[in-house]
């Protein structure tokens, strides 16, 4: 179903489609044959470039900013029918038009809360589409679903900072054209105040002490065409004190803003994984017969697309409700609806894809489908960004403190 949105977003959006079917679609396969014959299967296909040349020349570049200095000063809801394209190929669309993470959510950190001079040296070159970043915060030897418990020290010396800590699924790290990590560290860890505890720092990638030990693989895959997602160790890293974003004891509320824009993205692109499925479902429903007829004549298939397009239309609904509220009342107003839609789309999706894979048979789990990488991206969602168990606590809470006085909060089982 397509909505009518304002002159801006339609133009876009028919630009977008045509831009997938004449450039996107049809270099799937190419960046996978060229990865093939790369030295590295880390380094960027030639394609790729080419998309990123193409998309910019046409003016899709740099949509998701809503900042015009910066980006395309799109609001949510203009961004959002956008984004839900780009997720029908979420491993191309998104980086050729500059809009992939986590690049996207470093941009809007140094955007809002970098100085002159980082905004200089690395904002202005990841707006370009130059250089690649990565965003350093989980971590192995603790549960970093609670950021509060985030290990990696940011110690001061004189006029610099000191970093030592060890991270993983550090998306992104794996590029060879990743030239900085932010890092979330502890500047403070005996503070009084878990929330001033962090602080982020960016950490060019060749300073010495940087170390990315090796690529973390999700569900078996190693995800090149996202930049991997690196073992990183920081080993008494020495960084100059201007590196610092904003100020010390300001980490976590960076990165509540930063996952806010992050969340809603997210899910924008699961809803065009899920369409991409569908459509694969209904191709292979209508081409191919079993028992006498064909798949799209068996009543459990009609059911499955039938229960895919009403789960769709649900959750494009609700993300389009987010992103308007975001745009009017802001990122706290929009709390309950962001953590809504992390909740319910990664695990609609999910469902959505797998029933696509089923009626693919083996071919659904293998490489000549783009499902079980489509699945896994999924699935991870359920975590990254935090795991579905966060955001149902905190939506929780927020509910019952409709109907708990103050005498009675917060719930004996968490004082």
């Amino acid at each position: 179903m397509h909505f009518a949105f304002d002159a801006r977003t339609e133009e876009l959006r028919a630009k977008l489609l045509a831009f997938m079917d004449e450039h996107v679609y049809p270099a799937e396969a190419v960046a996978a044959e060229q990865r093939a014959a790369l030295a590295s299967p880390w380094d960027t296909p030639p394609v790729v470039e080419d998309l990123k040349a193409e998309a910019r020349r046409q003016g899709l570049w740099n949509l998701f900013l809503p900042d015009e200095e910066y980006g395309a000063g799109l609001t949510n809801l203009q961004y959002a029918p956008l984004a839900e394209i780009t997720g029908r190929s979420p491993h191309l669309a998104p980086t050729a038009l500059n809009c992939a993470a986590p690049d996207t959510g470093n941009m809007e950190v140094l955007a809002q809360f970098g100085d002159e001079a980082q905004k200089k040296q690395w904002l202005e070159p990841l707006l370009a589409g130059e250089i690649r970043s990565a965003f350093a915060m989980t971590e192995p030897e603790v549960a970093s679903s609670d950021a509060t418990n985030i290990e990696t020290r940011i110690r001061r010396d004189g006029d610099a900072y000191v970093i030592s800590g060890r991270k993983w699924y550090i998306s992104g790290a794996m590029n060879p054209d990743c030239r900085v990590f932010i890092v979330m560290g502890k500047t403070d860890p005996d503070g009084s105040d878990i929330r001033r505890q962090q602080s982020m720092v960016l950490v060019p990638r060749d300073t010495p002490g940087v170390h990315v030990r090796r690529a973390m693989r999700v569900y078996g895959f190693e995800d090149h065409d996202h930049g991997g997602h690196a073992e990183v160790v920081f080993d008494d890293v020495r960084i100059p004190a201007a590196h610092l974003i904003g100020e010390e004891g300001g980490g976590f509320a960076i990165a509540q803003a930063r996952l806010g824009p992050g969340r809603i993205h997210h899910c924008m692109r699961l809803i065009g994984m899920a369409e991409r499925a569908v459509e694969l479902m209904c191709r292979r429903a209508v081409s191919r017969h079993a028992f006498g007829k064909a798949l799209a004549q068996q009543g459990v298939v009609q059911n499955w697309i039938a229960d895919a397009r009403v789960t769709i239309e649900q959750l494009r609904l609700l993300v389009l409700k987010t992103a308007w509220l975001m745009d009017t009342v802001g990122n706290r107003g929009a709390h309950t609806e962001i953590q809504a839609i992390k909740i319910a789309t990664p695990r609609a999706v999910v469902d959505i894809i797998d029933k696509a894979v089923q009626a693919h048979g083996a071919g659904g789990v293998s490489q000549d489908f783009p499902l079980a990488e489509l699945w896994a991206a999924a699935r991870t969602l359920r975590l990254a960004d935090g795991p579905d168990e966060v955001h149902q606590r905190s939506l929780a809470r927020r509910e019952l403190k409709k109907y708990l006085c103050p005498l009675t909060w917060p719930l004996a089982s968490e004082r």
